[in-house]
């Protein structure tokens, strides 16, 4: 892959202030791309644009269509777009909160769909679309019904869209247990030890991190006849 395949070109990256979001940012930068970085909390995508020296930024809520097509109506021509935003929503399907249930779905799909129709009339037809899908798709737990649903939605949405909107590649990264600020808010002070205990588990002894998934994230970018795909990154996860 040549490192300047990204030189001039436009990257708008979706929940881009935090986790994979923020390294892919800082991945196209170095890969001479400009960028746009829309999410919905001001204070992390002020932070995230002290990082990444030069960058556009929008504040809109993913899943709320009008402040998205809001975002993306001044950009300027747009070459490549990556959907970043995505959270884990646990509860029992018999005794959780709905709403936190439907977040999780409408954010990942619903929201993607919104990002699509805002992005592609802005797009050129060399241009991919790249989706977050997650090892919950093929490996669900007990307790994340919806995430599980969600993800697998993401994945099964690129592979429609590819059809549905070629020339325009359409993929998705998948990604396994990952480092990013998340699992901070979900496990707190417990996190390393969750994740050092996982880590024994999985074929690579060793877990992703948000940098490796970014990386995916460009080869499907850079990648012009890749798509319709879903890239997984899970180190080996779903095989044990």
């Amino acid at each position: 892959m040549s490192l300047n395949t990204l030189e001039n070109q436009h990257v708008v990256i979706v929940g881009g202030s935090s986790g994979i979001g923020l390294a892919t940012g800082h991945l196209v930068r170095q890969l001479g791309a400009a960028v746009t970085l829309i999410s919905r909390d001001a204070e992390k995508l002020h932070q995230a644009a002290k990082q990444l020296d030069g960058v556009q930024t929008a504040i809109a809520d993913f899943a709320d269509e009008t402040a998205i097509s809001a975002a993306f109506a001044d950009l300027p021509p747009i070459d490549h777009v990556y959907v970043a935003a995505g959270s884990f929503v646990g509860g029992n399907i018999l005794e959780g909160n709905m709403a936190d249930f439907r977040q999780a779905i409408d954010t990942r799909v619903w929201g993607s769909v919104h990002v699509v129709r805002a992005a592609v009339p802005k797009m050129n037809g060399t241009g991919s679309l790249t989706f977050t899908g997650g090892l919950s798709t093929d490996r669900p737990v007990a307790g994340a019904w919806a995430t599980a649903v969600a993800t697998a939605a993401a994945e099964q949405l690129a592979r429609a869209l590819a059809l549905e909107l070629a020339p325009i590649r359409v993929n998705a990264v998948s990604p396994g247990w990952t480092d990013t600020p998340m699992w901070d808010d979900i496990f707190g002070e417990e996190k390393q030890n969750v994740f050092s205990r996982v880590a024994t588990q999985v074929l690579s002894k060793r877990l992703s991190t948000a940098a490796e998934v970014a990386q995916a994230v460009i080869f499907l970018m850079n990648s012009r006849t890749v798509t319709g795909e879903v890239i997984h990154v899970d180190s080996g996860h779903r095989l044990v």
